[in-house]
């Protein structure tokens, strides 16, 4: 959380001797602290916003920490990692028929079924052209996704790849570019 209200609020009272709230509406310290006040809530909307972005890769990786904790945090082979994949592509596989089967005949698609159908969309053309994922076969990575924190941060001490459906992996780089 930003602390730059908090900061300035400290100055202001230090000078002015303990009374923040003595202040003139339209004095210098006023619009310090008004300042300061704008800055934090632009730094927390920016933090909740890249929040937003990560959630999606970081979901990701949970599931594929299930997949290795039920394997007693062995490497994974290929066809379990792609096991793993087709698990999280397939993932509102049942909703989507479940919202289509509700639609009345005739009726237009609703926003949802648009929705879920756009994202299963993607999901199977990245695993096409290689899903993004930590590389779960090789024991360094392993241990580090034991020990995960569930952090942004923690993520880059990783190792990348990208595993198409044919069953290839080759390297790639953190954070995502166009995930």
């Amino acid at each position: 959380m930003p602390k730059t209200l908090e900061k300035t609020r400290k100055q202001i009272a230090k000078k002015k001797g303990g009374q923040v709230d003595a202040l003139h509406q339209n004095s210098r310290d006023s619009k310090r602290l008004h300042r300061a006040q704008i800055r934090d809530d632009r730094l927390e909307k920016l933090a909740a916003a890249r929040k937003k972005n990560n959630k999606p890769l970081i979901e990701r990786v949970k599931h594929l920490v299930d997949a290795v904790r039920e394997n007693d945090w062995k490497p994974l082979d290929m066809p379990a990692i792609q096991s793993s994949i087709n698990e999280w592509v397939s993932q509102h596989n049942e909703e989507y028929e479940e919202v289509k089967k509700t639609r009345r005949p005739g009726r237009p698609a609703s926003a949802r079924e648009d929705l879920l159908k756009m994202a299963i969309a993607a999901l199977e053309k990245e695993y096409k052209e290689g899903f993004y994922m930590p590389d779960l076969t090789l024991e360094k990575n392993i241990q580090l996704l034991e020990r995960w924190d569930k952090s942004w941060s923690y993520l880059t001490n990783l190792t990348w790849v990208k595993v198409t459906s044919e069953g290839t992996a080759r390297q790639s780089k953190f954070p995502p570019q166009s995930l």
